[in-house]
């Protein structure tokens, strides 16, 4: 039968969703006599296991790797920071900057589904830390030359796209290793969540005190170093139950993953739909809130919206820490509705206040949704299959968000940038209509 996309994200769900097996530990018990039983006393009851959910998802892995994830998303902050600083002081232009950005982006979303054949041919552990290697070089040979002078473009392009690769490297075993170490997948998720958005906050701000400190080349330093604990972190990590993947070539295993990919209609639904909402709402809203804030207040006001929607995605995160649903992706989409006040108080010119209210709210949504997609997709696919299928999600989302940035300006331009807001608003609407009408989406359920 020909596969048909449309049909099959319309039809009911279950066709291509992975077995969940549950299995329980045996325990051997020594077989015992009447006499032992009436001259020994009764054994001691075992201790309970702890109430506190939070005692066994912080396990000494977990802990090893949200160091890992905190600090290294601390040192991704800084980097649009530091090549700011670096490049226009040396005399070059923002186009210079776009293009050192490029560079990573493009290298990132173009490899980053080989990425994740490498780390199931070769285990997400090892690949994480050879990445982890390739970023500490490339970042130090940067902190280098420009703390020497004005470095020429070309390198801090090849650094930079080097960088890019890495990231692309490292980023599918990610997914694959939270369900190994946390216990609860949901909760780690939103505390890892928690720690990103502090991160994301914290990162620019230190990297511009850094700046007027010690320059460009002090910030890749310390970038440097967050590549160098992240790997320790990493290679401290004890997991046993990775082996890596022989006997395929890297053809069929690429192969091996568009058939996975396309066998969940939940999944490919999902990004096929994000890929639009991408395009059209998350993408113009990222260029165009800087220049919509920055025009009607100040750059200093962006920072501070931009203050109020970390704070959001810390709450938004810290709520899908409680709340369990049967339906997570339901739930998600649900919360997603709360984007159209962030795009919204952008199209008009509201009060401070109801601007700081939609850039929270906003936060609050998308953190809630990520925390809820990330766990549906690592607890319903099968760890074997989980690097190359989480790949084929980062690209086609990072893909479309470029694509959507890249072409808000433009259009803007060409029919107001309240016209662009104000579709993005009603496509939001649309988008989440689709997802919840698609019964392969509303329908799943969650594993554990």
């Amino acid at each position: 039968m020909a596969f048909s996309p449309v049909g099959s994200l319309f039809r009911g769900p279950r066709a291509g969703y992975p077995l969940v097996v549950q299995t329980s530990s045996l325990i051997s018990v020594p077989s015992v006599t009447h006499k032992h039983l009436t001259a020994q006393a009764p054994p001691e009851p075992l201790p309970a296991e702890p109430d506190d959910p939070g005692a066994k998802l912080w396990n000494r892995n977990f802990r090893l790797f949200f160091l890992a994830r905190t600090v290294a998303r601390f040192g991704d902050g800084m980097v649009p920071v530091a090549l700011a600083a670096g490049l226009l002081d040396t005399g070059h232009g923002a186009s210079a900057v776009s293009f050192a950005l490029g560079s990573w982006m493009v290298c990132f979303a173009g490899f980053v589904i080989v990425g994740g054949v490498l780390a199931d041919r070769f285990t997400p552990r090892r690949m994480m830390v050879l990445a982890d290697v390739v970023r500490l070089v490339s970042t130090v040979v940067l902190a280098g030359a420009f703390a020497s002078g004005a470095p020429p473009l070309w390198l801090v392009y090849a650094l930079s796209a080097l960088n890019g690769l890495g990231a692309a490297v490292f980023q599918p075993g990610v997914a694959s290793m939270l369900p190994l170490m946390a216990p609860d997948v949901q909760r780690g998720n939103a505390v890892l969540r928690v720690a990103e958005s502090v991160t994301a906050m914290a990162g620019p701000a230190i990297a511009g005190a850094l700046a007027g400190f010690g320059g460009p080349g002090m910030i890749f330093g310390v970038n440097a170093a967050t590549f160098g604990i992240s790997g320790i972190c990493f290679l401290l990590i004890r997991m046993d139950s990775m082996a890596p993947v022989k006997g395929e070539s890297m053809l069929s295993e690429l192969v091996g993953g568009w058939r996975e990919f396309r066998a969940r209609s939940w999944l490919w639904g999902v990004i096929a739909v994000w890929s639009v909402y991408g395009i059209t709402v998350l993408g113009p809203i990222t260029p165009l809130e800087a220049v919509v804030v920055t025009d009607r207040h100040s750059s200093a006001m962006y920072g501070l919206m931009m203050t109020f929607n970390g704070a959001g995605e810390v709450v938004g995160a810290l709520i899908a820490m409680r709340l369990r649903p049967h339906r997570p992706l339901f739930a998600g989409t649900f919360a997603l509705f709360g984007v159209i006040p962030n795009v919204l108080v952008l199209a008009y010119d509201v009060p401070v206040p109801v601007l700081a209210g939609g850039f929270f709210v906003g936060g609050v949504s998308l953190a809630f949704w990520l925390v809820m997609w990330s766990t549906t997709v690592q607890t319903q696919i099968p760890n074997e299959a989980l690097n190359r299928l989480h790949a084929y999600d980062v690209a086609g989302s990072l893909i479309m968000l470029a694509v959507g940035r890249a072409l808000a300006g433009p259009v803007a331009e060409s029919i107001g940038v309240r016209d662009v807001l104000v579709a993005g608003a009603l496509i939001n609407v649309g988008v989440c209509g689709v997802l919840l009408a698609a019964r392969p989406v509303r329908g799943l359920r969650r594993v554990k």
